[in-house]
């Protein structure tokens, strides 16, 4: 019962139904026409056999008279002879239409009205078809052109009138009636095969691609699929293609992002073991050597908490609703107390702070987190800077965006690490790196602030000459239900 009803579910069972319902709607509607076609043939058929019976009884009530009141004893057995042999009843009509032989005996001497009757009598044979009673009439204009040159001058000197019933069951019909049941249910028989086997063959390369998708789900085979020939399936196959990859790329970034965290947070821990089990292997040691290592043990459990704090954060930011509290921050006055906080760490490395304010800038951000993310910039160009170096930070804004540049003159970027630097402990130059400290989390973090405020940011960089991050965000927040998309942008 449950396989009948998974199967009733899918899409072969619809594609089974269709192909069989337009096959017996086909048949259905060619019996149809097949049917109205055979009737109206027959109808044609005893139509064409009255007329010509017509020639030979018009011939023989013109060259006798009997039309004028002549009584010939031949000729009302031709009309007695034709109507017996068409199963049918003949009425002769003169000229006012008024009947002067009646194959029944019925209405001789009675006038008839008839449209069929009057069109006959205007020179056009007529008939009529009455389907529920099964009656057929046809008026055939009697015309004496015994005394015309040609048919055009003849004259209708009376009308015939052929009156029929046609049996509903005659013998033929039956027969054609039984021979198109027979069709119709070898039809609805070829019909379900030829859908149950179209439906296969539609469903199979679709059966194919989840067939080589479970495999490669299992790991049975490579994640890479090879397209077939059909081009939906390789659509499949290429969007699964693309799907399996970005898994397998964000499966490896896990891995070494686990990798790393595991490192950062075991090397703090490491070297305080270190520095405790020393201090242990010395007694005796004097106060200032445990006051140098007790110092260096607080330093390494500061840099443990950041690295914690860095990852508490990351995790907040990296949700899809992370709390943003937006306000009205004058820009300006933002810039020049994150300036006046970093300047001792400029001044420590000997390097210029300057800030250029091209017009005064009011925007709608998160103070706190905007603060931070702007922070890791200028201070990152502090840190990877030359002594006697410079980092120039300008503001600046047209009507829908301000932008924030934060260049310096310091170490530089390589080329081939542009593009993983916002990566989390991701370190362009290691060697570098372990001297200044840091978590490698700081460009990570700023990014998913600015991403937050529905912006960008983009990096230019030349090794040994500097590196310029370029900072564009909206003026006006822009909610997440928006339909506002931001456009490209880069430097």
């Amino acid at each position: 019962m449950k396989r009948i009803t998974s199967f009733f579910k899918s899409l072969r069972a619809r594609i089974f139904l269709l192909s069989f319902s337009l096959g017996v709607i086909f048949t259905v509607i060619l019996s149809f026409i097949v049917g109205f076609s055979y009737k109206r043939e027959e109808i044609n058929s005893e139509i064409l056999s009255v007329s010509s019976q017509a020639r030979i009884i018009n011939s023989a009530v013109v060259t006798t008279g009997y039309i004028n009141g002549t009584d010939n004893e031949s000729v009302r057995q031709a009309i007695e002879f034709s109507a017996q042999a068409l199963s049918g009843r003949i009425l002769v009509l003169d000229s006012s239409l008024k009947v002067i032989k009646d194959s029944y005996s019925l209405y001789e001497g009675k006038t008839v009205i008839w449209d069929i009757v009057l069109q006959a009598a205007g020179g056009e044979s007529a008939s009529s078809n009455d389907e529920k009673s099964g009656l057929l009439a046809v008026a055939v204009p009697i015309i004496d052109d015994t005394k015309s040159s040609s048919a055009k001058d003849s004259t209708v000197i009376g009308v015939l009138l052929f009156v029929k019933q046609i049996k509903k069951d005659s013998d033929n019909s039956s027969a054609f009636n039984q021979l198109l049941i027979l069709f119709l249910f070898f039809d609805i028989i070829i019909s379900f095969i030829l859908a149950w086997f179209i439906s296969k063959a539609i469903m199979k390369p679709v059966n194919n691609v989840a067939t080589r998708i479970d495999s490669v789900t299992k790991g049975l085979v490579e994640n890479e699929l090879t397209p077939d020939k059909y081009t939906e399936t390789a659509k499949i196959y290429d969007s699964f293609n693309a799907y399996a990859n970005r898994m397998k790329t964000l499966d490896e970034s896990r891995q070494e992002f686990v990798s790393n965290v595991s490192h950062e947070l075991k090397t703090p821990l490491a070297s305080m073991k270190v520095l405790a089990d020393s201090i242990n292997s010395m007694p005796d040691a004097p106060v200032d050597m445990y006051r140098e290592f007790m110092g260096d043990i607080t330093g390494e459990i500061d840099r443990e908490n950041n690295i914690i704090s860095d990852l508490l954060t990351l995790v907040r930011f990296d949700r899809k609703k992370a709390e943003i509290n937006i306000s009205q921050v004058r820009l300006n006055t933002l810039l020049e107390e994150i300036m006046k906080r970093l300047r001792p760490l400029a001044d420590k490395a000997s390097v210029e702070l300057v800030l250029e304010s091209f017009r005064p800038v009011t925007a709608e951000v998160d103070e706190t987190k905007f603060s931070l993310a702007i922070s890791n910039l200028i201070e990152n160009a502090i840190k990877y800077n030359n002594e006697g170096g410079y980092v120039h930070v300008s503001l600046n804004a047209d009507h829908q965006y301000f932008y924030i540049h934060v260049e310096d003159n310091g170490l530089g970027i390589p080329e081939e690490s542009v593009d993983h630097i916002f990566e989390r402990f991701y370190r362009a130059d290691k060697s570098h790196s372990r001297e200044i400290g840091g978590t490698g989390l700081g460009l990570s973090i700023t990014e998913s602030i600015i991403h937050m405020h529905k912006g960008e940011i983009n990096v230019h960089s030349v090794l040994g000459e500097g590196t310029e991050f370029v900072v564009r965000v909206p003026i006006h927040y822009i909610a997440d239900d928006a339909d506002e998309k931001q456009k490209d942008f880069k430097i």
